[in-house]
């Protein structure tokens, strides 16, 4: 996950991550509603301060678990403090990435990468390890800012991941973005 074109957002700007007129335009609940279960076990890979984490952690309730990945130990500073003190701590499993790979082994059912990608130079290398995380009929939900990501860039996207493997779900429509649901195929 090393980033050459330092596209990653600084923890400094984080809260413009996670926000109010953020939560009403993109609510986590609706956007993740159909995918992420009580029981499962979900992995959040770039998860900034955690916009979506104390959402993930209620809907996968106590039998379930969120891992939190990002490579900056700032931004899993700020989800810690988030769930500090709180019964979420105990679903809660942050994990600092390598430059070049996630490095999370415990199998996971769900998989959100939202506004990530893009920030990923060696696509090939990071489709190939979520293939190795995810269990069968895992799902993999990408989101993309059209901000960024170009209707053919976010294809190209696509593409590399069903070259992994993957194979197109659905194409939700989440507000000011771009979206796929890939399954493990």
């Amino acid at each position: 996950m090393k980033n050459i074109n330092t596209q990653v957002c600084p923890v400094a700007l984080s809260g413009s991550l996670d926000n109010r007129i953020r939560r009403w335009l993109q609510n986590p609940r609706k956007i993740l509603g159909p995918y992420v279960k009580e029981g499962m076990t979900v992995l959040d890979v770039g998860c900034g301060p955690g916009f979506f984490t104390i959402e993930m952690a209620m809907m996968v309730s106590k039998s379930g678990r969120v891992i939190v990945a990002d490579m900056q130990e700032g931004m899993l500073r700020k989800v810690k403090e988030k769930i500090a003190g709180t019964e979420l701590e105990k679903r809660v499993l942050l994990h600092k990435c390598e430059e070049d790979k996630i490095g999370v082994t415990l199998p996971v059912d769900f998989v959100l990468l939202f506004y990530m990608v893009h920030e990923v130079p060696d696509k090939q290398h990071f489709f190939k390890e979520l293939q190795s995380i995810l269990k069968p009929k895992g799902q993999i939900l990408i989101v993309e800012p059209p901000v960024h990501v170009s209707k053919s860039a976010f294809e190209e996207t696509v593409r590399i991941a069903e070259d992994a493997g993957f194979t197109v779900v659905e194409r939700p429509k989440v507000f000011f973005s771009r979206g796929v649901v890939l399954k493990k195929g």
